[in-house]
């Protein structure tokens, strides 16, 4: 599926106008689930208008995603960037039938999961966690990889930057939750070359621990994985294809049965 996108501004969010990219298939079909695409860039990044390349593999499965910028009014700072990506999802679920999707179309988010449970029960569908960033204090086994790709300085300093703040909270760092049930179905991504492994599938298995659907790939070596945050990798990036065709399955297991096990 042909991908389009295009910049609008999301003028009517309580906490101010946000800038977002929106992306969408070509030919999506009526009710597309609405993805919000929070891009972590180590909470480092500010770019705001250059292609994401995980939004495109997600709208070719016929999601509307509105990838938006949160850094500009929060610094990237926690917890403004949290109050701010919630703003938009408050937004986006009470404005489905008005500019994107419909009142039929699923909502997927995954940083503002934690939030959305405990302040708008029942508003996501799902969530989509791609090598999120989790623990703060870089202690899995397979973070070590992270010096190999050039991601171990970036990810510390971002780490810094977010956190300083505001106080460790769970939702600036999930691994840190004590209380996982009731967030919204996880779709769980990495790879075996990926620094960021051991911390994404440990926090699925907490997930599955605490009663929460799950689904989870980890793609072999050598897809190119590292790319999709800047990390180095050999050879062509190869995982779109993955990301696309795993999440248009969830969307339909999602779509008929909200709670996976």
């Amino acid at each position: 599926m042909t991908v389009e996108w295009k910049d609008m501004m999301l003028d009517k969010v309580a906490i101010g106008p946000v800038s977002a990219r929106i992306y969408q298939g070509a030919d999506y079909g009526k009710g597309p689930p609405i993805v919000l695409y929070l891009h972590g860039g180590a909470f480092l990044d500010s770019e705001t208008n250059i292609d994401r390349p995980v939004a495109i593999s997600l709208a070719k499965s016929g999601a509307i995603v509105a990838a938006v910028d949160y850094s500009s009014l929060s610094g990237n700072l926690f917890p403004k960037a949290l109050e701010v990506s919630f703003s938009v999802l408050s937004y986006l679920a009470n404005k489905r039938a008005a500019g994107l999707g419909d009142r039929k179309s699923l909502l997927f988010a995954a940083g503002v999961a934690l939030k959305a449970r405990d302040q708008m029960p029942d508003a996501l569908d799902g969530q989509v966690l791609i090598s999120p960033l989790l623990d703060p204090f870089m202690g899995t086994s397979s973070i070590r990889k992270a010096d190999a790709i050039g991601m171990r300085q970036r990810w510390t300093e971002g780490w810094s930057h977010y956190l300083s703040g505001g106080g460790c909270h769970p939702y600036a760092a999930p691994c840190l939750c004590s209380r996982l049930s009731g967030v919204a179905p996880a779709l769980i991504f990495t790879a075996e070359d990926d620094p960021l492994h051991d911390e994404t599938l440990g926090y699925g298995a907490r997930l599955k621990q605490a009663g929460v659907g799950v689904r989870q790939h980890v793609l072999p070596a050598g897809t190119g994985w590292p790319s999709i945050y800047g990390g180095k990798s050999e050879g062509v990036p190869e995982w779109q294809g993955h990301v696309s065709r795993h999440f248009g399955s969830f969307l339909r297991d999602v779509g008929v049965q909200p709670q996976l096990h």
